[in-house]
């Protein structure tokens, strides 16, 4: 009969061996001087830190974005829309107010498109027999 280890032993010893094949092994430095820094030249780097600015320079201001569109609030009541809008800006905006109904066989609504001049104002009406799910407008240009 042949001594079989026991399952304790196993487990001690397998994470051991399995440990020293993955740990590489240390070779030692080769024998003899180590060889000397090479000396600094003129093509290497050197910072002095009294040119370097206290604060980052100063960017360019980026140009300024377009902005368009009417400011608009919009306000949901039972079944009823109303969206009160405010055009700030120098151009004609054309807004459509877009009902969506909650019930599946109540139709949802897209107005037309209704134009605002500059600095006008505007109400948007709109509706559902039932519940309204969401409601919101849209900007276009002319």
């Amino acid at each position: 009969m042949h001594a079989r280890p026991s399952r304790a032993v196993l487990l001690l010893v397998t994470p051991v061996a399995l440990a020293a094949l993955l740990v590489p092994g240390t070779t030692a430095p080769p024998a003899g001087p180590r060889p000397a820094p090479a000396p600094a030249t003129a093509d290497s780097a050197v910072v002095d830190l009294d040119e370097i600015p206290v604060e980052p320079p100063v960017r360019p201001p980026s140009p300024a974005a377009e902005l368009f569109g009417a400011d608009c609030d919009t306000v949901i009541e039972g079944s009823l829309v109303t969206a009160h809008c405010h055009n700030g800006f120098p151009e004609t905006d054309h807004l459509r107010l877009h009902v969506e109904c909650d019930r599946w066989w109540d139709l949802d609504g897209d107005s037309a498109a209704v134009p605002v001049d500059p600095a006008g104002r505007v109400e948007l009406v709109g509706r559902c027999w039932k519940e309204v799910r969401s409601a919101w407008i849209t900007h276009g240009r002319a």
